[in-house]
């Protein structure tokens, strides 16, 4: 078995003060808690990097998986972001200030609009996709790659309780 680590400690101490309680699950989601610290350093650093904040990432990164021409309503980008309207509406008129997207009107509804990467988008959430996969990729490098997928397959199972 591998060194201790600070949830370790913690559990042993929480052990010794309160033997009564099944800290089992502190076990697990605590290390989920501090593993998920050390990934949103990865990726603010990464999406620095690319001169972009975390929510321009999620929106420009909606776009570029919808493929060519990178283009969605703003009902699409917010069911894949999950933010309220309004909030979609005010990242979006931040990208276009920015010179990342365009508006759009949908041609088979006047009503309608489309949000559109532009170049300068595209670079950018390409190099930050590009940096973010490799951070990760080192944080996971102690795994193996069948750990890895192990490890994912539980993370999976996890989370479809939260979907």
């Amino acid at each position: 078995m591998p060194a201790h680590d600070e949830v370790d400690r913690i559990v042993d101490a929480w052990l010794r003060e309160r033997p009564d309680l099944d800290f089992a699950p502190l076990q697990v989601l605590s290390r989920v808690a501090r593993l998920s610290k050390h990934l949103d350093r990865a990726r603010r650093t990464a999406f620095s990097r690319s001169e972009l904040d975390s929510w321009e990432f999620d929106v420009l990164s909606a776009l570029r998986r919808a493929g060519a021409p990178y283009e969605l309503s703003p009902k699409a980008l917010l069911q894949q972001t999950l933010v309220s309207s309004g909030t979609m509406t005010n990242r979006i008129d931040r990208l276009v200030e920015r010179g990342l997207v365009t508006r759009r009107t949908d041609p088979n509804d006047g009503r309608g609009i489309f949000v559109g990467m532009n170049p300068a988008g595209l670079t950018r959430v390409d190099a930050a996709i590009t940096r973010l996969v490799d951070a990760e990729a080192e944080l996971l490098a102690m795994l193996s790659p069948s750990e890895q997928a192990g490890l994912a397959t539980l993370l999976r199972k996890l989370s479809l309780g939260f979907d």
